[in-house]
């Protein structure tokens, strides 16, 4: 997938004072609107769809979210909240003139992705939500799960850190590095694009809505939770995740049983970013999702789609 960095560039005004950074690569009829994750990430991670997505089928548009290091960096925190963020998205769609296209999120993308489906969804062919639960005490809860794998005199060390509020300590940081190599991308050193993207993490986004960490929730969207409205999405849903991933697996599976459009696809080599250390699974899944929607030959699977290790 190819485009002209500088051609395809395309600042959008939202909220009617700030710009917001979009890209448009390919050129293919099938249409997808990227949402990064974070809050406060970057599109960066991304450029490996361009490795999977032939520029002649698909049109990808990448969009850094207001606040992220390529859009405007007002320095006003109330902005940063899920409300504002959903409408930000549909200022986006409006001015990009997308109908009929595919809404893909990952990880806080995927919780946006559900949030603008909820209103909007009628303006959309397909929804994948990517690597996301339903809600953020579901993922908390699994948190500890996984956190409880490193044992508990590494538990107890990571806690009596976090009870200090001394997040910086190189002894915590070094446990919460091994926690991010087997939960978040599991290939080691990191790809470069995603360094890249968290060497560009808006740190006032993300702290004001995430918190410290990836394992510690304290931010304003800490009760986010829409398992009771999942029946309302009915547009063509593909729900993906990975086996070793921080969102639970369990929980993705159920999200399909409850929606009522919805195919699930599990990476058995994925963690977080699936799309990264699991890519054929990953990008299978969700090639063959688009084809049939476009094809008009979308059914929910009766069991995730699955690849063994």
């Amino acid at each position: 997938m190819t485009g002209n960095a500088a051609t395809d560039v395309r600042h959008v005004t939202v909220d009617g004072q700030y710009q917001v950074w979009t890209r448009k690569v390919g050129h293919g009829p099938i249409r997808l609107l990227l949402l990064h994750g974070g809050p406060g990430c970057t599109h960066e991670y991304f450029e490996c769809f361009e490795e999977w997505l032939s520029p002649g089928e698909y049109t990808c548009y990448y969009y850094d979210q207001l606040g992220s290091f390529y859009s405007d960096q007002p320095d006003d925190t109330s902005l940063w909240n899920v409300e504002r963020f959903r409408g930000e998205v549909e200022q986006v769609r409006q001015a990009l003139g997308l109908e009929e296209f595919y809404l893909f999120g990952n990880s806080w993308g995927g919780m946006l992705g559900i949030e603008y489906a909820l209103e909007h969804q009628a303006h959309l062919k397909g929804l994948i939500v990517s690597n996301m639960t339903a809600s953020i005490a579901s993922y908390t809860e699994y948190l500890g799960q996984l956190r409880s794998h490193l044992g508990p005199d590494k538990v107890g060390v990571m806690k009596a850190h976090e009870a200090a509020g001394d997040y910086e300590n190189p002894e915590y940081q070094a446990l919460l590095t091994e926690l991010y190599n087997r939960h978040i991308c599991r290939i080691v050193p990191w790809p470069e694009p995603v360094q890249r993207m968290f060497s560009h993490l808006a740190a006032p986004v993300y702290n004001t809505m995430q918190g410290d960490n990836e394992f510690v929730v304290t931010g304003n969207f800490k009760d986010w939770n829409r398992w009771a409205d999942l029946h309302r999405l009915t547009v063509p849903t593909l729900l993906s995740v990975g086996r070793h991933d921080s969102m639970n697996p369990a929980d993705v599976e159920e999200m399909g049983r409850l929606m009522p459009n919805a195919r699930v696809s599990i990476c058995e080599n994925g963690s977080h970013l699936s799309m990264w250390d699991d890519p054929a699974t990953y990008f299978s899944a969700l090639k063959t999702f688009l084809n049939d929607v476009e094809a008009g030959e979308f059914s929910p699977d009766a069991a995730p789609q699955t690849k063994q290790p």
